[in-house]
Parts: structure tokens; C-alpha cells; sequence
């Protein structure tokens, strides 16, 4: 990243600091669409929204509450909880989508889980399924890297052998057999939105080796990795895809449907941070 930009993280995390009076945690989450519900299942103890953080974009889509919240798992640990993100539709550049994500790391944090609402491209898949991400495909049209970069904060070129971690997903899976949740495991796709994808864009995405396709996720992936932040990464599958559904796309569809699996997949957050 560049040297102003990394010079705005900064302020930014030096701001937070002072903002929040409990320790900033290790381990933090991003919530996508309708998956706010998760605030339920930990307890909130201090919220500051985007607009009163220097330097945050502010969220403008349904589903997303706009906020920063430190909440406790349990008595030993806590969480930073990003709820709502930023996507390039809203106009943000793929560095104002993804500087929450070096704030976090400025601040500290040294593992992300990060999840969103996407249409299913499996026709194995069927709508309420979870899906924990392996891997990713950037069709966002864009790179948060892009530019001239500072050698001393991240490499030039950086690795993505495992975008997602080893460590991490195995970690989710042995939690999931133990609370007996079914779920799916693949790529995600990601699009720049606010279109859903065309018949034809989701045959390619399916071609090329999609499972799930959304419009966030990628580039916060990738920051999280040139900062060295492990990743583990969650889609909820609201609605199948163009070709495969059987009716048109609606955002309150995608609400609704993230809603309804949201106690599941918050428990099974939940319970596989503890175990971390």
C-alpha cells in the first residue's frame, strides 16, 4: 500500500485506541447481508459507528448496520466485529473497501473471519446452505495492491497459495462435526455488482471453478494477507444463481434467507473462535 494511505491507517488505528476503552482483541469478524444477528449471540460492551471513525467509508446497503463493536465470546476472549462492509458498487475503490481491513491489522489483529450473502453456482448446493470458502476467484475488476507499494510494510507480489487458512478451516470443520451443522466447502467467486449475474456470466463463473459468486470478500482477503492476518471465510447461500433459480433475484430474498440460517452459522462462529 501506499505511503499516504498507510499514514491515514495509522491515524485511524491510533484513533480507535483511544475511542475504545477495553484492549483491542486478536481476532476479528466482518458481518455480510442480513448476518448481523451474530451480535446476539456474544455481548457487545463498546460500539463506535463508520461515520465517527476517521477515514472509514460508510455502508449505504440493507442489512448492514454500519458499526465497529468490541464483544466478548467468553470471560477470556473477545472479538473486533465489523458490522456491514463496503463494496465497490457503492463506488469505493479497492482501497477505501479494504481499509478497515490494515486498520485492523495496524491495530493488531492477527486472525479474520469474514463472511457474506452469495448465490449458489453448485447446483449441489441449495439455498440456506453454508459454505466455507477454500478458496476465491477476483472478477471484481480491480486490486487493492494496485500502485506503488511500500516494501517495508508488504512484499511487492505477494503469495496466494492459501488465501484461506489450513489451520483455520480445519479448525471450523471439527467444530461443525461437534455441533453436527452440515456445510459446503469451495471457491467463491466475486463481481462488482449491483447487477445479479447474467445465465451466461454464472455458466462461466460455474466453468472456471465457482461455487458461490457475491459482490465483497476478495480484495478484504487479500489485504488480510499482505498484512499476514489468517483468513477463514464463510458463504451463506441465499439464493441459487441466474439459470439455476427458478425465479428473479430480490435483496430482501437474500435478507430473509440470510436471517433465517443466521442462528446456525452464529453459533458455529461463535463456537469456533473459542476453539481457536
Amino acid at each position: 500500500m501506499k505511503n499516504i494511505e498507510i499514514q491515514q491507517v495509522k491515524e485511524s488505528a491510533a484513533f480507535l485506541k483511544k475511542a475504545f476503552n477495553s484492549e483491542i482483541p486478536e481476532i476479528a469478524v466482518i458481518l455480510g447481508s442480513g448476518l448481523g444477528d451474530f451480535t446476539k449471540v456474544v455481548d457487545v460492551i463498546e460500539t463506535i459507528e463508520y461515520k465517527d471513525i476517521p477515514g472509514f467509508p460508510v455502508s449505504t446497503v440493507a442489512g448492514h448496520a454500519g458499526a465497529l463493536s468490541i464483544a466478548k465470546i467468553s470471560e477470556s476472549k473477545s472479538i473486533l466485529l465489523m458490522r456491514g462492509r463496503f463494496h465497490p458498487y457503492e463506488g469505493y475503490t479497492p482501497q477505501e473497501v479494504t481499509f478497515p481491513v490494515a486498520v485492523m491489522a495496524a491495530l493488531g489483529v492477527k486472525k479474520l473471519i469474514v463472511s457474506n450473502a452469495a448465490g449458489g453456482l453448485n447446483p449441489s448446493f441449495s439455498k440456506g446452505d453454508i459454505m466455507i470458502i477454500n478458496d476465491h476467484i477476483n472478477l471484481l475488476g480491480g486490486h487493492p495492491l494496485i500502485g506503488k507499494n511500500d516494501d517495508l510494510v508488504g512484499p511487492r507480489f505477494l503469495d496466494m497459495t492459501e488465501p484461506y487458512s489450513h489451520k483455520l478451516i480445519k479448525v471450523a470443520k471439527n467444530v461443525a462435526k461437534k455441533l453436527n451443522i452440515t456445510f459446503q466447502e469451495g471457491c467463491y467467486v466475486g463481481f462488482t455488482g449491483p447487477t445479479y449475474e447474467t445465465k451466461s456470466e454464472v455458466k462461466f463463473a460455474r466453468v472456471i471453478g465457482g461455487d458461490t459468486v457475491g459482490m465483497s470478500t476478495v480484495w478484504e482477503t487479500i489485504i488480510a494477507n499482505y498484512f499476514k492476518i489468517e483468513v477463514l471465510g464463510f458463504s451463506c447461500v441465499t439464493n441459487m444463481a441466474t439459470g439455476i433459480a427458478d425465479k428473479k433475484h430480490d435483496h430482501h430474498d437474500v435478507v430473509e434467507v440470510a436471517n433465517r440460517v443466521s442462528a446456525t452459522f452464529s453459533n458455529w462462529v461463535k463456537e469456533t473462535i473459542i476453539a481457536l
